[in-house]
């Protein structure tokens, strides 16, 4: 016979407790039943991966987003049942993907996106075992470090309305959590006005009043935040490795929109772009700059589309190609064969670069560059690269610090470069000296001697009328190359013009030449044109000077960081060499500035700068002018107030004694000025809260003040039952009861009886008085 009392004496130890429950329903998991939290949850998993998606322009919507959905109602479902052979399952699987990700890590430089697919894998095997509160919360932390790295690959603002949606349903989400926390009864989501008498339906008001006050909070504080120059990480993005095919010498240059001989299919649409100085058309969409020889005897307009995007720690002139030798009608690279090939180590992207020896002071900027569309084998950096992260195995450097990669820059390529940009000083660079090295005059001196005469005349008689140009006695003297070039530009850019239509200027003959054409004939040019006329009348008069073709910095989005930089951003100015110094460009081309922005200017508030002009654009002229002188009169106040008073502090004993009065008396009246608007606005945040609320939020406050204050992570209740703990028995009860009564109101619809809980209240703040 079985022996009863055993039997029962078992079932009363733990272990017998816990396998006599009920499998199909354990008291042990509390599952969240609420399906409105459950379906919100799910849409910030979505969103976090569809923010992926867009923002690295990859598939994994494609399957991440149906099996979360099937995950999420199994789920559901099965939320009481214990579930071990599943739990087995989603265990095996993520040690699968934990395993496939370290195999991909090893040829990954940016782990960014491989992090991303590891989260997104482990999610949708989470989503089919999510019982619990606790189990749905981690997913809502799996959707905002979704979010986060999308937002750190994010180039464009298709990433904002995902950012916007997320928030607007992680609001009601928080507050479906907080009510789960609390113990309370699913909330009824429903589109109808508040009723102080029944909160259990959602407060929409106060949910888009709040979403309102987030957004332009979040915009304020991005605007005003600052942009200090350098970075603290050192693994830059770069694309994955791309294994180069055949011997790669570093002469060639391929430009998808010149014709080649033999590869005249698909090669671009510009005619005649192989034969120098013959007439013909541009290409509709590639720069005829970027090419070992250029036709300036060209005519045609580009179709703008973006190429490039550049986040930068400054803004500047993406340098891309040198040309030393002019040719009468355009120029060409006279050493192209002779480059130098660096490879960089098979284990790091890295490549240094051999820098020129320069005494002027420089900064080290960092640019990451991220290829729209297909562009030459030509990689755009700042001036004086130093190091660059390249995904090839070597890349070559010309005789005119131009960079040459061994393929096609293409469309999604990412690479990174360090630049040591020198510091333009006028005061130093016009006293540099004209004693030039053998090899910059050979080089950066030749004109063709048909003109050289005629231009040189033009040019010292520019330089001699300076005088007679209205230039007051207290300008720079023109005794120093820096200070010509100067001048030299600025005339070109106030007496010479750009055609209004593209076909205006008609094509060179056979025997014309460009700079004559364009000073003595034409009277103007295209805009490269200037800057080929300043090229050689610098070198005219003894200056050595290059043409160099890049792209302007392009348009800054001041939302996500980046310049984008479109084809039609692509032009040449003027590089002229001082020695100990380097090369400096100069840019004489019509609304062009004249000195291409460089380190110079300050980016730390930039974005705010931007803001502005964004702002000022929509403006009207007299309105913007206003807004301007207001804002430049307050500055100046404030900062005369704050020279005056750092001024003290120079004038001896009395001055630092009249400092400290003064510093010590404005703080004084600071701090009491602060206190009282402090209460002042307390009290009128108090007189506008429902009475129950109000009187909820004095006792907390009451209780702040005894230092035994709520924690921020505790609910009302979990507070209420931890003050007896602290206080008194009696006034533990008070909190209690105020506590009780504030959920009962809050959450659950009930009136409270206000009258009874202020008298009690009032009588515990007499009692510890």
């Amino acid at each position: 016979m079985l022996n009863l009392s055993r039997i029962n004496r078992f079932w009363r130890v733990p272990i017998g407790n816990f396998w006599g429950q009920n499998p199909q329903r354990s008291p042990l998991i509390e599952v969240e039943d609420s399906i409105s939290l459950r379906v919100l949850v799910l849409a910030l998993v979505v969103l976090g991966i569809v923010a992926t998606d867009i923002a690295a322009e990859t598939s994994f919507s494609f399957w991440a987003l149906p099996l979360s959905v099937l995950g999420a109602i199994w789920s559901y479902y099965r939320r009481s049942d214990r579930n071990v052979a599943v739990k087995f399952c989603i265990a095996i699987g993520m040690l699968v993907a934990l395993g496939a990700f370290f195999g991909r890590l090893v040829g990954l430089n940016d782990t960014r996106l491989g992090l991303a697919e590891l989260l997104i894998q482990l999610q949708v095997l989470h989503s089919f075992d999510t019982p619990r509160r606790k189990n749905l919360g981690y997913s809502i932390v799996i959707g905002l470090i979704l979010l986060g790295v999308a937002a750190t690959l994010s180039q464009t603002l298709a990433f904002a309305p995902v950012l916007l949606l997320f928030l607007a349903i992680a609001l009601p989400t928080l507050v479906l959590d907080y009510r789960s926390r609390l113990g309370l009864q699913p909330l009824k989501i429903k589109n109808e006005k508040f009723n102080q008498k029944n909160s259990s339906t959602l407060n929409f008001k106060f949910l888009i009043l709040n979403f309102f006050l987030i957004v332009g909070l979040g915009l304020a504080i991005f605007a005003v935040l600052p942009r200090f120059p350098g970075y603290q990480l050192r693994n830059f993005p770069v694309s994955s490795a791309i294994p180069l095919k055949g011997n790669f010498t570093g002469s060639s240059i391929i430009n998808p929109g010149y014709v080649r001989q033999g590869k005249g299919d698909n090669q671009g649409t510009g005619t005649a772009q192989n034969q120098t100085g013959q007439p013909g058309k541009v290409d509709n969409n590639f720069y005829y700059g970027f090419n070992s020889q250029i036709n300036q005897n060209l005519r045609g307009e580009m179709k703008p589309k973006v190429v490039m995007r550049v986040r930068s720690q400054a803004e500047g002139f993406w340098r891309v190609l040198g040309f030393d030798r002019y040719t009468g009608k355009g120029w060409e690279v006279s050493r192209n064969e002779d480059v130098t090939t660096i490879k960089r180590s098979p284990w790091s992207y890295q490549i240094f670069l051999n820098r020129p020896l320069i005494t002027a002071k420089t900064q080290d900027i960092v640019q990451t560059y991220t290829v729209v569309a297909d562009l030459p084998n030509l990689i755009p950096a700042m001036a004086y690269p130093k190091e660059i992260y390249f995904p090839t195995p070597m890349i070559a450097v010309d005789t005119e610090n131009g960079l040459r990669s061994p393929v096609e820059l293409s469309e999604g390529l990412t690479y990174t470069v360090i630049s040591e940009v020198p510091y333009r000083d006028r005061t130093k660079l016009g006293e540099a000296s004209t004693k030039y090295p053998r090899d910059i005059k050979q080089h950066y001196l030749q004109i063709p001697p048909e003109i050289a005469e005629k231009v040189r005349q033009r040019t010292e008689e520019i330089l001699a009328n300076y005088n007679r140009e209205g230039v007051t006695k207290s300008s720079k003297s023109l005794n120093s190359p820096y200070e010509k070039a100067l001048y030299l530009a600025q005339y070109l850019k106030q007496h010479y013009s750009i055609p209004q239509n593209a076909l205006d200027l008609p094509y060179l003959a056979e025997k014309d030449d460009l700079v004559e054409a364009f000073l003595f004939k034409y009277k103007g040019g295209y805009p490269d044109h200037f800057s080929t006329v300043l090229t050689v009348m610098l070198r005219s008069i003894g200056i050595p000077a290059r043409l160099v073709a890049g792209f302007s910095a392009g348009e800054f989005n001041p939302f996500t960081g980046l310049y984008v930089v479109r084809n039609t951003d692509a032009y040449a100015m003027t590089e002229v060499y001082f020695p100990k110094y380097g090369w400096f460009a100069f840019d004489p081309i019509p609304n062009h500035p004249l000195i291409p922005p460089s380190v110079e200017d300050t980016q730390t508030f930039s974005v705010l700068r931007q803001l502005w002009h964004w702002v000022a654009g929509w403006l009207p002229s007299p309105v913007t002018g206003l807004l301007n002188n207001v804002f430049e009169t307050i500055f100046k106040w404030v900062i005369g107030a704050i020279a005056w008073f750092l001024a003290l502090f120079s004038q001896g004993w009395f001055g630092v004694l009249t400092g400290l009065i003064l510093a010590t008396t404005a703080a004084f009246f600071g701090w009491l000025g602060w206190g009282q608007w402090r209460q002042w606005r307390n009290r009128r945040w108090l007189k506008k809260l429902p009475a129950m609320e109000s009187l909820y939020q004095q006792m907390l406050q009451w209780t702040t003040q005894k230092g035994l204050g709520k924690h921020p992570a505790q609910t009302p209740l979990e507070y209420a039952k931890g003050s007896y703990q602290h206080h008194a028995p009696a006034t533990a009860e008070v909190i209690d009861e105020i506590s009780q009564a504030y959920v009962s109101w809050r959450y659950g619809g009930h009136s409270p009886n206000l009258q009874q809980l202020r008298q009690r209240w009032q009588g515990i703040k007499k009692t510890a008085k």
